[in-house]
């Protein structure tokens, strides 16, 4: 355990080798490089989290963005494996004010930069993150390069920025959704099938703490052949990219609902549901992303604070009120926040509530899938129908 802190003042920043930032619209910043040496490209981004760093650069949400954290000092508590959300980071670099080389924490198991360093993730600190936030919000989320010790010109990265994919019209769950399928938690409790589009740890341990047997399976997984194991409910995970972009994922989730089982979607997931019911998706000027944002139960009037990280949301003027209720709203710009559907078994939220930065305001939703599933059981005996109680073999 370390016991004094430093922070990448200009003495230390001085010893690091340097590092550029370079945007798509042109402007670029000069830092230090942190992590690995090399390069990193993708949509450029922000997170407000005071904390919970590693969390959100391992989170498989955030695959193929650069993040800037808008609190000045990362990697003050080192890096551990509990904090994990996926086997390795997912964010294709980081952005940050001031850089710690030291964490007086006895839960780490390194320093945040031996972390990235081991895993190849490239970053860069000594940057004006308050600037950069400001510019990002006036001009909307761009594309992005980190680059460190590189002898291009600054004309040459700003065009390599220009030419990277953007976001729109982008899937990208393939590429961090499982190999296979595999159980997670072999409980006696209700049966849930994960679809992974990119799904967080701790979503599957929500599910886990609260007894259900949980299996995995890849994205791409035939609905059929899901079904036929009898599951008590179906779960739409998080991942990255344009939902719009996933033609087939829409699909199979319209097969799912039409299974009659229980459906909750989370993120991504909640988009996926929404196009299946023939609802609108848009690409937000600036994404949602940090552990403060305030949203409001329509339903209970009680207002919850909660973490997000979403690029796109729902059309709130695409929503039918005879195909779904607008649960949940953003008290901050108003946007959709959850959707409570009629003609079928299903909820879907834009926000995390396996998050906890209220800290447990609305891991409740967790517990209303469950009761939908009981519910649901109760009506399928009344029908004389078998109501399982967990994913068969």
């Amino acid at each position: 355990m370390q016991t004094s802190i430093r922070f990448s003042g200009e003495e230390a920043l001085s010893e690091r080798p340097p590092a550029r930032l370079a945007l798509a619209d042109g402007t670029v910043l000069k830092g230090r490089a942190v992590g690995a040496q090399g390069k990193a490209g993708g949509e450029l981004c922000f997170n407000t989290s005071m904390t919970g760093y590693q969390e959100i650069l391992t989170d498989p949400s955030y695959h193929g963005q650069l993040m800037t954290m808008t609190y000045p000092h990362i990697g003050n508590y080192g890096a551990s494996e509990e904090a994990m959300e996926a086997d390795a980071p997912m964010v294709a670099g980081l952005v940050v004010r001031s850089f710690s080389e030291s964490y007086p924490s006895s839960l780490a198991d390194e320093s945040l930069e031996d972390w990235m360093r081991r895993h190849g993730l490239v970053g860069i600190t000594g940057v004006d993150t308050r600037f950069l936030v400001r510019h990002i919000r006036e001009k909307g989320v761009m594309n992005a390069v980190i680059s460190a010790q590189d002898g291009r010109s600054e004309e040459e990265l700003i065009e390599e920025a220009r030419d990277w994919p953007p976001m729109n019209g982008l899937e990208l769950a393939s590429r961090v959704t499982c190999e296979g399928p595999y159980d997670f938690a072999e409980n006696e409790g209700e049966g849930v099938v994960v679809y992974d589009f990119g799904v967080k740890r701790s979503i599957l341990h929500a599910f886990a703490e609260r007894g259900c047997a949980v299996r995995v399976v890849p994205a791409g997984a035939p609905p059929e052949r899901v079904l036929a194991r009898e599951p008590d409910g179906i779960f739409l995970s998080n991942g990255p990219g344009d939902p719009r972009a996933m033609s087939d994922a829409v699909e199979r989730t319209r097969r799912l609902i039409e299974s009659g089982l229980p459906v909750f979607g989370i993120c991504l997931g909640h988009q996926l549901m929404a196009l299946a019911q023939e609802l609108d998706v848009y690409k937000m000027h600036v994404g949602h992303r940090g552990a403060n944002h305030p949203v409001k139960n329509r339903r209970t009037g009680k207002v919850e604070v909660t973490t997000q990280n979403h690029g796109f949301a729902v059309d709130e003027d695409s929503v039918d009120e005879a195909t779904a209720e607008v649960t949940h709203r953003n008290l901050n710009d108003d946007t959709v926040e959850g959707l409570r559907f009629k003609q079928f078994d299903g909820l879907s939220l834009q926000y995390h509530p396996e998050a906890s930065p209220g800290p447990h305001d609305s891991r409740y939703l967790f517990d209303e899938f469950l009761t939908m599933i009981e519910e649901g059981g109760k009506s399928k005996a009344q029908r004389g129908a078998p109501a399982t109680g967990k994913v068969t073999a």
